[in-house]
């Protein structure tokens, strides 16, 4: 979009974005802490607490693509497509997620052959770390940035598109939906794709919501932002029917889970994927929502709290497992179920503020630190809060 002058408008900041990020950061690390205490804890009067903490928490990684694709469409779409702006965008992605991804691969499997495999070979340690570095199983939670990078690879094309026919734009929601279910259904009964959860395809339904999201931002911002000046009898009609599915759908998610495991109740899997992209996919919606009325109500500390949390998120999501696997390197000794469940929490806490703790003295005080965590966004905030809030969204 262009001003009289013929120079391209800034597009209005988001800061709530970073309150997002940080909601999918605190649901990856319930979901990461209480892997072990979903199973371990089966016996437990409070099993049920484990296995809603690990079930429905899981829309983490899901709301992280929606909140890239959100950023890079809405960044992007009304800019000329030039090959200096594809170039620099290619550019951030290899200095600030790829760079990162590598270092990152390169620790965790290092990690793991001090641990585990000290008698192997270095011709098969060198094969070893080159396969699971092109397909993001140095760790297991390496696949996230690996589908991202899949995603940034397919941006330019869908970005083309999008603009070479704007048409397309409108169905941009139905396209990803058809095209992840396509995938899963085609994956369940012929290909049978091993760690189908390691591709971009398995995601698309949350790429493409984001980038028709961003792209409508200015004409969908009355319907996302919950406040009184916005309601009209059919946006409460709206809100409430996405907000009553988001939750029926996430306990549904965590019944079936809570069955499965404590009774071993098996059901179709194809329920299993329609239940956690049902919550995951509704669940983006709600938290962005949640973090519209938390940045607008919630006590500044806290929201400047969440801010900087959600700047850090990205490294944060890449070294907290480090911190959990130390971690869990030293059990309570004893048996007592109060112990236990005063250590799994400990976990999260300690993942948490370790993390948190590293990441922001190394942003801060390291040279070059973006080959470690990316590109740390700065948030800066004004007394008056969204009027005169700058934060740059076009983070990583």
């Amino acid at each position: 979009m262009m001003n009289k002058s013929g120079l391209q408008k800034k597009r209005e900041n988001i800061p709530e974005l970073q309150l997002v990020r940080a909601f999918a950061i605190l649901g990856v690390l319930s979901v990461h802490s209480t892997s072990y205490a979903s199973t371990a804890m089966v016996g437990s009067n409070y099993f049920f607490l484990y296995n809603f903490m690990n079930i429905f928490m899981k829309y983490g990684t899901p709301t992280f693509i929606f909140l890239s694709s959100f950023v890079l469409f809405y960044n992007y779409y009304e800019r000329p497509l030039t090959k200096e702006l594809i170039g620099g965008f290619f550019k951030k992605r290899m200095l600030f997620i790829i760079i990162p991804y590598i270092v990152f691969s390169a620790l965790y499997f290092g990690l793991l052959h001090m641990l585990h495999y000290q008698d192997r070979s270095l011709q098969d340690t060198v094969e070893s770390f080159i396969g699971k570095l092109l397909t993001g199983k140095a760790y297991t939670h390496l696949y996230f940035v690996f589908i991202s990078i899949q995603f940034y690879v397919l941006f330019p094309i869908i970005l083309w598109l999008f603009k070479k026919v704007p048409l397309l734009t409108r169905w941009a929601i139905p396209i990803g939906l058809a095209v992840q279910w396509a995938f899963v259904l085609l994956n369940k009964y012929y290909w049978q794709v091993p760690n189908k959860g390691s591709w971009s395809l398995s995601y698309m339904a949350y790429f493409m919501l984001g980038a028709c999201i961003g792209i409508y931002y200015p004409k969908l911002k009355g319907w996302l932002i919950l406040s009184r000046d916005n309601t009209t009898w059919s946006r409460m009609i709206g809100w409430i029917v996405l907000w009553t599915c988001w939750a029926t759908a996430g306990l549904t998610h965590v019944y079936l889970y809570y069955n499965y495991r404590l009774y071993g109740t098996m059901y179709n899997s194809t329920l299993y994927e329609l239940m956690w992209n049902l919550h995951t996919y509704l669940g983006t919606l709600t938290l962005l929502q949640l973090a519209f009325v938390v940045y607008r109500k919630a006590p500044r500390g806290l929201t400047s709290t969440l801010e900087r949390l959600g700047a850090l998120s990205f490294g944060i999501y890449l070294i907290h497992p480090f911190f959990l696997l130390l971690y869990r390197q030293y059990p309570p000794l004893s048996g007592s179920p109060i112990i236990s469940h005063i250590w799994y929490a400990g976990g999260f806490i300690f993942a948490l503020c370790c993390s948190w703790i590293v990441v922001a003295l190394t942003v801060r005080y390291v040279p070059f630190s973006w080959i470690l965590f990316g590109n740390i966004s700065k948030t800066k905030r004004s007394h008056t809060r969204r009027e005169k809030s700058f934060v740059t969204i076009e983070k990583q």
